[in-house]
């Protein structure tokens, strides 16, 4: 493994700018302001421990003052014509496209990805932009007959209502496009809390939203340094109509606890613990290429990321060494650096939680074929990982990693492989590896997941629907189902 300066090719300057460009103020009603107790909070980059940003942090007073905004708007938004509020949504696309420089940087500032990675998810998130204004004016009811021929049915969807969306740190941009673009599409306002590890993106998104043309009141934001304060008195407001939440399955659960309450419509993308399959049969360079996408795509911490390498024994070996090989070659360093590959971990404590799992798992008899400690310096490093010999009972199998660290463990059948698989509470993505397409069709309608990849590392497209089964939660985002989930029948 290398390591690169942590001297950045972006000037300081050109941070400076941008940052000073980011809204810093609650969004409440079309206007920035300041939260209603002065209170604030700092932003920090990872790859430093340096403070970037000071954001005014929001009280239960401004979350409610949000909710006040949404419903306010949302007679008049639901009544908008689906032409119009899909040209705000491809409004949108074109700036979040002409500002991608600024996303990106903004995104490897506060979350630290590589500047290549966050440039990618620019395209990707804006792609749910694209995707949702062509949907807008595609939510078709229906008109039909009775059995019985004697009366009519009209079947309609009209929009849930004023929505609460709460987005992770790890994808900034993304997924706060994926839940802002079919609220917008099907006609509901929204208070968005993002993540207060990396609200920057979310802040800066928002102002191209009004920018696009977006009315006052129909998107709110109101970051907080405390996630209950600004959850718990929504979800007791029976103004509140949905919540849609990215997170921990233990949060999931508490959230939908409370909305139980009022029987709101919840959408839960929580954890995830995904099998990555590789058979006799695979093509080992591609399931070496794929390996390294599914586990590196933003340094593992993706609730996506392959968790679990499980490899049949007669090429075991040889895959382990390959992806060692290919793991140890990556740079790691600040994302705003070009040679850089792997960036830093969010913080402190989640740096210290991977290294916890993989020396229990040494402890338990697995082999650091690669990496296997903290990179020393300042900000979060950790080496990009590969563990072999990897007992079945180690706990860094059996929850989710969110760091560069690939364990892998072997299998002899195809019936111990769907088995070890399905050995998790969770059910989000997976990735299989085979020549024979049978066995992959096979294999996939046995394996309890939400979205299986065949020969391919990364899955994850806005016109697919993603979410996944057991506690790895409920509803879709995405694809023509993404905006059902806003609708009401």
């Amino acid at each position: 493994m290398t390591v690169s300066a942590l001297s950045p090719a972006v000037s300081p300057e050109r941070e400076a700018a941008l940052l000073a460009a980011v809204p810093t103020g609650l969004l409440i009603g079309g206007r920035w302001r300041d939260a209603s107790d002065g209170g604030r909070f700092d932003v920090q980059d990872p790859a430093t421990g340096e403070v970037l940003a000071t954001l005014a942090s929001a009280s239960s007073d401004d979350a409610i003052a949000a909710l006040d905004a949404a419903d306010a708007a949302q007679t008049s938004w639901a009544r908008t014509a689906p032409r119009v509020r899909a040209e705000i949504l491809r409004r949108a696309f074109d700036l979040v496209t002409e500002r991608a420089e600024d996303f990106a940087l903004l995104m490897t500032l506060e979350m630290g990805k590589p500047l290549a990675e966050a440039r990618g998810e620019v395209t990707y998130g804006a792609e749910f932009l694209r995707w949702f204004s062509e949907e807008t004016v595609r939510d078709y009811g229906r008109y039909l007959t009775t059995p019985e021929g004697k009366n009519k049915i009209l079947v309609q969807h009209k929009p849930v209502g004023p929505c609460l969306l709460i987005t992770p740190w790890n994808f900034p941009l993304a997924m706060a496009t994926r839940k802002v673009a079919p609220a917008v599409a099907a006609g509901c306002t929204m208070v968005l809390k993002p993540a207060k590890l990396t609200p920057l993106t979310a802040q800066y998104f928002a102002q191209t939203m009004l920018d696009a043309g977006l009315p006052a009141g129909v998107l709110n934001v109101v970051a907080s340094s405390s996630a209950s304060g600004i959850s718990g008195p929504l979800l007791k407001d029976s103004r509140l109509r949905k919540v849609s939440f990215t997170g921990s399955t233990s949060v999931g659960k508490r959230l939908m606890a409370d909305a139980a309450q009022n029987v709101l419509r919840t959408s839960m993308e929580l954890g995830g613990n995904a099998p990555f399959i590789v058979f006799e049969d695979a093509d080992l360079d591609k399931a070496v290429e794929g390996a390294m996408a599914a586990k590196m795509r933003n340094m593992g911490e993706a609730c996506t990321a392959a968790n679990r390498f499980l490899v049949h024994e007669t090429v075991a070996a040889e895959f382990t060494q390959r992806f060692a090989a290919a793991m140890g070659a990556l740079a790691t360093g600040r994302g705003t650096d070009p040679a850089t590959q792997v960036g830093p971990l969010i913080d402190a404590g989640a740096r210290d939680d991977v290294h916890a799992l993989v020396s229990a798992a040494v402890d338990a008899g697995a082999t650091a074929f690669t990496g296997g400690g903290p990179v020393d310096g300042p900000g979060y490093f950790y080496q990009p990982t590969v563990l072999g010999n990897v007992p079945n009972d180690a706990a860094i199998l059996g929850q989710e990693i969110f760091g560069p660290v690939a364990p892998i463990t072997t299998f002899k059948t195809e019936d111990d492989a769907i088995r070890l698989a399905n050995a998790t509470e969770y059910g989000l993505a997976s990735y299989l590896y085979s020549r024979d397409f049978n066995k992959l069709l096979r294999v996939a309608e046995q394996i309890e997941f939400g979205m299986v990849g065949f020969n391919a590392g990364v899955i994850s497209n806005a016109a697919a629907p993603f979410g996944g089964v057991k506690q790895s939660g409920l509803g879709r985002e995405g694809g023509s189902e993404g905006i059902a989930e806003y609708t009401t029948t």
